[in-house]
């Protein structure tokens, strides 16, 4: 049997709700050439009942624990076969030219090692919950475009990497950097795995007609005490791994600045404690980060310079907190 060129690998965890729609639109698809891996974290729902009984042409894959996105999807990509491994959430619907659309930066060019399609939220059609990635100023991963109007301001935007709720890997960049951080579990484990990508010289583009209709934070929802502790947490794992301790020592006040905001925050949506137990886990695994900082940086081919470029305009720290805080 020929490998397939690509390999669809869906997470989910207690979300057999969003299942039919998201593995339906995948049959509809214009590209054929792609097998589906589904990787159920622990469900105790009857997603495994479910998928076998509905869905015999997917490869499942039924883990006894949750694991986490990264741990979930690393268990997909060993049983993945294609050239190409596209992550896509479960509570999404894709058009029938998303993979189409994907694969085609990624064939057109064999330096690119990522692909990003555009994320449109559920309920809202019209506006965009993910474009891709950029880095803020203050060195944080944005969603770009998010909670926009899309009439394709962004459609020719360079993007640093994609959202990992729907994202196209080159297989050959992720046999030399590695897939997802098992430690991050769950949210900036795809704004890690770009700085990586990125870091060792692998391109980004974007698909802006690879659209994914999404379900925000249907998972753990927006203002959660999971989200608030693994996103406070795991942005100084990506610090401390990831960034060139020139472009550290430059910009680290306006991230000492930011996380100041951001806990302040997390203190007025009653999320305090998550925050701040997320900065005692950095310390705490401050060695260990250290020792993977080790084996990210010699991998750079990027200058400085070349880095920086990569970064996108940010309105500062102040200015985003206190337009954050007249949502509440």
């Amino acid at each position: 049997m020929s490998r397939p060129r690509v390999s669809v690998i869906i997470l989910t965890w207690n979300g057999r709700k969003f299942l039919g729609e998201c593995l339906d639109s995948l049959t509809a698809q214009t590209f054929r050439d792609f097998e589906t891996i589904l990787v159920d974290n622990g469900s105790t729902d009857g997603t495994v009942g479910f998928v076998r009984e509905s869905y015999p042409w997917v490869r499942l894959v039924a883990l006894p624990e949750n694991t986490g996105f990264a741990g979930g999807n690393n268990r997909g990509l060993a049983e993945a076969g294609g050239e190409f491994i596209v992550t896509l959430n479960n509570d999404t619907r894709v058009v029938p030219e998303f993979l189409e659309e994907l694969v085609a930066p990624a064939l057109a060019d064999s330096r690119i090692g990522m692909v990003a399609a555009k994320m449109r939220n559920y309920f809202q059609p019209e506006r965009i919950d993910a474009a891709g990635l950029k880095i803020g100023a203050n060195g944080l991963g944005y969603n770009i475009g998010v909670g926009e109007t899309d009439a394709g301001q962004h459609d020719g935007a360079g993007v640093f990497g994609p959202c990992g709720g729907a994202a196209l890997y080159r297989r050959t960049m992720l046999d030399e950097i590695g897939f997802f951080d098992p430690d991050f579990f769950a949210y900036y484990e795809d704004f890690d795995l770009a700085w990586r990508g990125r870091l060792a010289g692998w391109g980004c583009a974007a698909a802006p007609p690879a659209v994914v209709y999404h379900v925000h934070s249907a998972t753990s929802g927006e203002w959660s005490a999971f989200k608030v502790y693994q996103t406070h947490r795991n942005k100084w794992f990506v610090i401390i791994k990831d960034w060139p301790f020139e472009i550290l020592m430059r910009r680290l006040p306006e991230v000492l600045a930011f996380d100041a905001a951001a806990l302040l925050l997390a203190v007025l949506k009653g999320r305090g404690g998550a925050a701040a137990r997320a900065r005692l886990d950095v310390l705490k695994g401050l060695k260990r980060l250290l020792e993977k900082r080790s084996a990210v940086q010699p991998r750079r081919k990027l200058s400085v310079e070349e880095i920086e470029e990569l970064f996108s305009p940010h309105e500062g720290a102040v200015r985003t907190f206190c337009r954050k805080l007249g949502r509440q």
